[in-house]
């Protein structure tokens, strides 16, 4: 077979229509790499995909017809055999009130071919939520500005986010993703771009709760002059906090209080090996020079047996301070989760996950069969970025977790949901199939590469349930026919933007057309704020930066006379952020989210797509402190614009 031949019989489209229906076919050599990287694995010739056994559904599994009759098959959860029998036909009748869990299918044919394939076993949907309609206060955890923090939002802020979302009648606090990044490199702050999605960014932490915070006086000069930054100074900051975990940890090991070592100790036990590892792999990173391909060999792939040595000897202690640094940065985030729960919120918080890792991180350390180092995710040209998107960051891909069963798409979930009511996957298109650009090749160079859609979804469900978590999936872009179907038939929510829902006349459409399991909001963090759409000052930012606004002048105001269209048709007087407001709480969509840089008139937005340094991209601070924006921002209007779904209506 040529290349083109083995990329179908992979699942690798070589050829499709882009978003502005152009048809591409993908270059050899970015082919001959996208091969090259993923795991070299083609169906197999019994079954060929996972199996999926869905509550409410017949428990069966089908043949190809290349399989002889009759069948052995098998059904496996480790050693443990748990049911066995011959088929004679070219359907497995399978037993049912297995337990939801994944579990391995062998099946051997009377020719004696062997496959062995994930068998998910899924309940109906995912959790829908225990609630009507309610709103959400979002939020760039990382700009929050108040009088005691270190010049960068942290978790006692967000505290205090959720007793003001409470007291405006939200529901919960939706945040920037939490990942771990780099602490080394404290500079590379996207959000988006982790080391990995298993942990938590630690410069969120509130330093002064760690056992015997002491103040030093140079440390208070710092903070003074940090905290007067319109910016986030992640170097200044990551520093600061450096010294503070480093001093924090010392006093710990020195005398803890046997309640807090028992918890972590307690903690240690819930993260197990992921733990551990993570630890191990950020004390050999700043140890040795450049990525991890590079280490000494001994070191390039994770071994926990030389792992549990590492710690027994010279490296043992910076280990554990890596443990207790996650340690902290949980339970601080806990308990706002908490906090929440104890004021009755209904969805408390609402955390983003990334689609992809840093290939020189954790997540792709310990993965390197799921996830694909060599190969970026992005998204092909479309009319907003003509040009299509290179996001520099891997992704899972197919064979490698059906090989795992799963397992790291569902320790991600697992992780995400730890304190959450709520999650968005960014990009859930690439649960179907994710479009893959070979490093050193242009966005436009990509190939789609096709993912176990439903076993994805099955496994989504599954922990959804588990944890009690409401899923929705960000699935904006060139959507491939029937997707969100599926994604509703299996109970992951939509994402619905206000910007976006426009017909071919550029008429914003009305509130019946917004489905009940969607989350809605106006605007996203790569889009304007309300303020600087209507004052068109997206346009000029990106026109003086050299960058197509893909959107003249002439059609953002025939976009502002749409919206005055929308909202008069709805009997709704005036056009600021609270009279949308009011119109998108008036859909029958169960989520909706408002940004607070909405609520103070921010113009700037927190991030433009294809930019880097020339924006402060993940920077900017809010420009009132936390104790202040209930006096900032219309109280009354906005209550009255929620009233519909807000606590004190329910």
């Amino acid at each position: 077979m040529d290349l083109f031949e083995i990329a179908k019989a992979r699942g690798i489209q070589t050829e499709f229509l882009d978003g502005q229906g152009h048809r591409r076919v993908t270059d050899e050599a970015a082919l001959k790499i996208v091969l090259e990287s993923l795991p070299p694995q083609m169906p197999g010739p019994l079954i060929g995909q996972p199996v999926v056994i869905r509550a409410g559904k017949s428990a069966r599994a089908g043949l190809l017809p290349s399989a002889k009759l009759p069948t052995a098959w098998k059904i496996t959860a480790g050693q443990k055999v748990i049911a066995k029998n011959v088929a004679p036909g070219r359907v497995i009748v399978l037993p049912e009130g297995l337990a939801a869990g994944v579990y391995r299918l062998e099946v051997t044919d009377a020719a004696s071919t062997t496959e062995d394939v994930p068998l998910i076993v899924a309940p109906a949907r995912a959790f829908s939520g225990d609630f009507d309609r309610c709103w959400l206060l979002a939020v760039q955890l990382y700009g929050v500005r108040s009088r005691r923090n270190w010049g960068i939002g942290d978790f006692t802020d967000l505290q205090g986010l959720i007793e003001l979302a409470h007291r405006l009648g939200a529901d919960g606090v939706g945040l920037n993703p939490l990942h771990a990044l780099f602490d080394d490199r404290p500079g590379d702050c996207s959000p988006y771009s982790p080391n990995s999605r298993l942990f938590l960014n630690a410069l969120y932490i509130d330093v002064e709760k760690l056992p015997e915070f002491r103040l030093e006086p140079e440390t208070k000069a710092a903070l003074t002059r940090i905290r007067a930054f319109d910016v986030v100074d992640y170097v200044a900051v990551a520093g600061l906090k450096a010294q503070a975990l480093r001093a924090g940890f010392a006093a710990f090991k020195a005398h803890a209080m046997p309640a807090l070592q028992q918890d972590f100790d307690r903690f240690r036990d819930e993260r197990g090996t992921l733990l551990s590892r993570f630890a191990c792999f950020e004390a050999l990173r700043h140890e040795f020079a450049g990525p991890w391909w590079e280490w000494p060999s001994e070191w390039r792939q994770p071994d926990d047996a030389a792992c549990a040595d590492l710690r027994t000897g010279a490296r043992g202690a910076e280990i554990e301070f890596v443990e207790f640094v996650q340690w902290t940065a949980d339970r601080q985030l806990g308990a706002a989760s908490d906090l929440a729960k104890k004021l009755g919120m209904k969805v408390g918080l609402y955390l983003d996950v990334a689609v992809g890792v840093q290939a020189d991180g954790f997540d792709a350390w310990n993965e390197q069969v799921a996830i694909s180092r060599h190969l970026g995710v992005g998204a092909p040209p479309d009319p907003l970025n003509t040009a299509g998107q290179s996001w520099g960051l891997a992704g899972f891909n197919a064979s490698g977790l059906e090989q795992q069963s799963f397992s790291p798409f569902a320790e991600m979930l697992r992780a995400a949901m730890r304190h959450a009511g709520a999650i968005r996957l960014d990009h859930v298109l690439g649960l179907k199939r994710l479009y893959l650009v070979p490093h050193g090749f242009g966005a436009a160079d990509g190939v789609y590469v096709q993912m176990p859609f439903e076993a994805l979804l099955a496994v989504t469900a599954q922990e959804s349930v588990a944890n009690r978590c409401v899923v929705i999936g960000e699935d904006l872009g060139t959507v491939p026919e029937g997707f969100r179907a599926e994604m509703a038939d299996w109970g992951i929510w939509s994402y619905l933007v206000m910007m976006f829902e426009r017909d071919d006349q550029g008429a914003f459409r009305g509130v019946d057309h917004y489905w009940t399991n969607a989350l809605i909001t106006f605007n996203t963090h790569d889009l304007s704020t309300y303020t600087g759409w209507r004052g068109f000052h997206d346009l000029k930012v990106k026109r003086a930066l050299g960058i197509d606004p893909g959107e003249s002048d002439d059609a953002r105001w025939h976009a502002l006379a749409m919206l005055d269209d929308v909202l008069r048709h709805h009997e709704i007087g005036g056009h600021d952020l609270y009279s949308v407001a009011r119109f998108l709480a008036r859909t029958k969509s169960r989520l909706l989210a408002i940004s607070l840089e909405d609520l103070l008139g921010i113009i700037d937005q927190p991030n433009i797509p294809g930019t880097v340094h020339e924006h402060p991209n993940w920077r900017q601070r809010i420009s009132v402190s936390l104790e202040q924006i209930g006096s900032a921002i219309d109280v009354d209007a906005l209550r009255a614009a929620t009233s519909e779904r807000s606590r004190a209506a329910n």
